[in-house]
Formats: structure tokens, sequence, C-alpha cells
């Protein structure tokens, strides 16, 4: 096991040449209690680590976890590996969607006492689709320190790497199991001019991909899956594109973001066109076809064109239809 000092996470050999000095060495820098090599003041650290690659993880987040009193993190096997490769012996405790109810007063109870705390999740930033936000509510409720350490983010990786407008977005998690109320939950965020960042099951990705195309109508998106690992792959392409291909393809392996961009700043096409379109696309096809065909000509929500069509008088439409 490395010793707790600071040379146990760098090379700080004077004739090295690609030695280089942190921020973190200048004196001043550090905030009081949290200096490298030292024991952290009393409060609870929100530590990111590592989201596929062990590497990925800074030199403070290793501090952190080697001399706070105990580790809140989501799954201690997965937690417990991280700790071992970098030889950190902190104790850890179990917090997690299951237990935190019961186990949350005992942290509030040892943060009471003076105890330093980091809260991990099983991978990236705590918080993030985690259920660490009651714990940090409560925390700062009750007057105790909370300190955020920047670090990995699989939404940020995805965001950034997308090639998808990044300036505005909306993080929205992973969005409802079922299919009804996941449509309901893309219809109420489908006029908000930013990119869309969610993660996904991959047995679930292409009815999601096929809802919020219905709810967000025809964007550009992006499919991103194991980051920062071996197999890491973006796939980009409309939201229809990527839908077949996943149809196709079956459900791809490891963890899934998806990165949808922000609506068209086109006009959006007149009562008279989709009309006209929907005239044309019925003849031969069931209105449910129509629909599809037209919506995504027109890049326009499914349901706006499908409560188009049903507004139309039943004459509007050439007989022979098949509804």
């Amino acid at each position: 096991m490395p010793s707790k000092s600071r040379t146990d996470f760098r090379s700080t050999a004077p004739g090295d040449p690609h030695r280089r000095e942190l921020v973190g060495d200048t004196e001043g820098s550090e905030p009081s209690g949290d200096a490298a090599g030292s024991k952290p003041a009393p409060g609870l650290y929100l530590v990111p680590t590592p989201i596929g690659n062990m590497r990925d993880i800074t030199l403070r987040a290793l501090d952190i976890l080697q001399h706070v009193d105990l580790i809140a993190c989501e799954d201690t096997r997965v937690t417990g590996r991280l700790l071992d490769h970098y030889g950190v012996p902190t104790p850890v405790t179990p917090y997690h969607e299951h237990n935190a109810r019961r186990v949350r007063p005992e942290l509030l109870r040892r943060l009471a006492a003076g105890a330093s705390i980091a809260l991990v999740s099983d991978a990236g930033t705590p918080l993030i689709s985690d259920p660490g936000y009651r714990f940090v509510r409560e925390a700062t409720d009750a007057g105790y320190p909370v300190t955020a350490l920047p670090g990995p983010s699989a939404a940020l990786a995805a965001l950034t790497a997308s090639a998808l407008p990044p300036d505005r977005f909306l993080f929205i998690g992973f969005p409802p199991p079922r299919a009804s109320a996941r449509l309901q939950a893309f219809q109420e965020i489908a006029q908000v001019r930013a990119s869309i960042v969610a993660f996904e099951s991959a047995r679930r990705l292409t009815g999601c991909l096929n809802d919020m195309r219905e709810a967000l109508g025809e964007r550009e998106a992006v499919v991103a899956r194991e980051l920062t690992k071996r197999f890491e792959e973006l796939r980009r392409g409309t939201l229809a594109d990527l839908a077949r291909h996943y149809a196709q393809a079956g459900p791809p392996k490891g963890e899934v973001a998806i990165v949808v961009g922000p609506p068209g700043d086109r006009q959006p096409p007149g009562d008279g066109v989709i009309d006209g379109l929907l005239r044309e696309a019925i003849q031969g096809r069931s209105l449910r076809d129509a629909v599809d065909i037209v919506a995504e000509r027109l890049a326009l929500p499914r349901r706006a064109v499908y409560e188009r069509a049903l507004a139309m008088k039943p004459g509007a439409m050439k007989p022979g239809q098949r509804r």
C-alpha cells in the first residue's frame, strides 16, 4: 500500500523533464483542511470517480478518498475495485436507493460528530442519476460543509464529443421506463431550445429514440456508448436513422447516453402544406403510415401531424383511404 504523501500520485523527481507544477503546489492555493496529503476538514465531500477508465481520476480526489473517515458508495464491490487499484484503505459503507432512508440519519450523525465523509457513485459525478441529492440537501440544511470536486461525467463527455451545440443543454437523466410516461416527458420539453442529454438502458434504446422522434420531431442526435472504454462508440444521425439502426442491429452493449440537438430555426410549415402532403401520403396507406411519412418529411413531431390529420374534414381526404 502506498504512503499517504503527495508522491503517491505523481512523480516529483527534480530531474524529470516531464515534471509539472500543479495548482495545488502554490502556497495558499489549497483551501484550509484540503491540502494534499492532509486530513480533510470535517464535512461532506462529493467525489467523482472514473466512468470506465481507471486513470480518469484527479489527484485531489485520490487525496480525499485516502484521508476521509468514511466513504459512502452505491456498491461497495464497484468502489472497492477502485480503492484497491489505488491502495486506498478507507472504510466504505453502502448508500443507495434501497437503504438511503435508513442509512442517511447515521451518516448525518457522523457529520455532526465532526467526521469527514466522501460520497461517490459507481461511476461519474455523485448526484447525477443517483440517490445522493437528499443526503446533500439534509447535510446543507443542518449546516454541515459540503464540498464538490470536479471530475468525470458521462453526460458532459457525451455532450462535448457529440458535435452538437453545447452552449445550452438540458440533462434529463433516465427517461421513464414506460412508453406512455416517456413520451409525455419528451412532449413536455419539446419546445426547449437547447440540446438534450439523457441516459438510457440498452434494451430500451430503440423505443426511446422512436419516442423522442415522435415528441421532438426529426433532429440530429448522437448515441454514445462505452465512453472512455476500449470499445467507445459515437453513432451520429437523425433520430429516425438511429432508431432504424438499433432496431435492426439490436441493443448495443454497455452504458448508453443520448444527445439530441436543439430544434431548428426554420419556420414551421403551415396547415396547408401539412394537409396537402397528408392527402398525397394517404393514398393506398393507413392513416398511421401517412402520418409517419409526413412527420419524417417535414421533421415535425408525429403527434402534431396526427392531430392535424384528425382535424381535417372527412371529405378532405379522397375516398379509398385506409384507416
